[in-house]
C-alpha cells in the first residue's frame, strides 16, 4: 500500500494532459510546479514553447531563476515533456 500522497502528482499530471492547453490550465500547473510562494509573486504566459515569468521582484526574479531547471522539469512532467522546453523570467 503506497500513501496518497505519492499518486496525487501523478493524478494532477494525467488530469492536465488531457486537458485542452488554456491560460487557466499554464497558470494552475505553474502554480503547483512552484508552490504558493513563487505563485504569489509571478504571472506567467506561455508563447510557443517557452514560459515568460513575470515576478514581482529582482530578489523573486533570482530566486525563480536560481531554481529554474527543477520547476521546467516539474512543469514537463505535468504538461508533457515538449509543451514548455523553456523559462524566461523577468522582473515586472
Amino acid at each position: 500500500m503506497h500513501p496518497i500522497g505519492s499518486a496525487v502528482p501523478g493524478a494532477i499530471a494525467e488530469l492536465l494532459r488531457g486537458a485542452p492547453m488554456s491560460p487557466g490550465k499554464v497558470e494552475f500547473a505553474w502554480k503547483t510546479a512552484v508552490g504558493p510562494a513563487f505563485g504569489k509573486v509571478t504571472a506567467v504566459r506561455l508563447e510557443g514553447k517557452t514560459l515568460f515569468v513575470d515576478a514581482a521582484t529582482t530578489h523573486w526574479t533570482r530566486e525563480i531563476r536560481r531554481s529554474s531547471a527543477i520547476v521546467l522539469r516539474r512543469l514537463q512532467t505535468l504538461l508533457g515533456d515538449n509543451v514548455i522546453t523553456e523559462l524566461t523570467v523577468r522582473t515586472r
